[in-house]
């Protein structure tokens, strides 16, 4: 487990922006930052959109999102997040089980620190005060899973915004690549040049074709596949 001390100055607080559906929750999160000299919550959001249009607003210097969000969920946050705001750090806060799978997800949408909720006291500021200084925190299960990947020998790395599945055509690749950086439906058919059906079909059958069961679930096959990046 990587943890770090830092000196914050007290005349320049870090704002922090928190992202949880349950009041219950922000409000303990609050409780725990605030009593912490360097920290201020300067704004608070319920769902994924909402957590997206809050940092644009307030320009966190961190955000703490939970993983389980409406709308959008802490991964789509992360990357729509980190695609405006690249200096942003985030930290993604789960009563999710663990995996080995979820953890390399969850720093491969672009965030630097991964807790469950439970370990919220015992965790939470040593993360953010590492963040503080953009520097990742892991956990030690966490630590375990990005060293295995680091040591591991790729198989046939796929090349830069390629995909390495070829169970999808060119045409597809690229519908997934816009889907995944944020495009609607409507969007994706203007700029291919097709009708808003098309898109629709396409993307069910990609879905479909990959078993793949929500947009969280392309979102993180786009991510795993160099076919958006981060």
């Amino acid at each position: 487990m990587v943890k770090t001390k830092v000196s914050l100055s007290p005349s320049k607080k870090l704002k922090v922006l928190l992202a949880d559906d349950h009041e219950l929750v922000r409000q303990g999160l609050r409780t725990l930052i605030e009593r912490t000299a360097g920290f201020k919550v300067c704004g608070e959001a319920a769902t994924g959109l909402q957590a997206v249009a809050e940092a644009r607003r307030l320009n966190p210097d961190i955000v703490v999102v939970d993983l389980d969000m409406p709308g959008l969920n802490g991964l789509e946050v992360t990357l729509r997040i980190k695609r405006q705001l690249p200096d942003c750090e985030i930290l993604i806060f789960t009563g999710s089980a663990e995996s080995d799978e979820l953890i390399r997800d969850v720093f491969a949408s672009g965030a630097k620190s991964y807790i469950m909720k439970t370990e919220a006291g015992k965790f939470l500021m040593d993360a953010l005060a590492s963040l503080a200084q953009h520097k990742p925190f892991f956990t030690d299960k966490a630590s375990a899973v990005m060293f295995a990947r680091f040591i591991s020998p790729q198989k046939n790395p796929a090349p830069d915004g390629a995909a390495s599945d070829e169970r999808l055509s060119p045409s597809e690749v690229l519908v997934v690549r816009l889907l995944a950086n944020g495009g609607s439906n409507a969007t994706v058919a203007r700029k291919q040049h097709v009708s808003v059906r098309t898109v629709e079909n396409m993307r069910a059958g990609i879905m479909s074709k990959l078993q793949l069961k929500s947009f969280a679930d392309l979102v993180r096959y786009a991510v795993r596949n160099a076919i958006i990046k981060i």
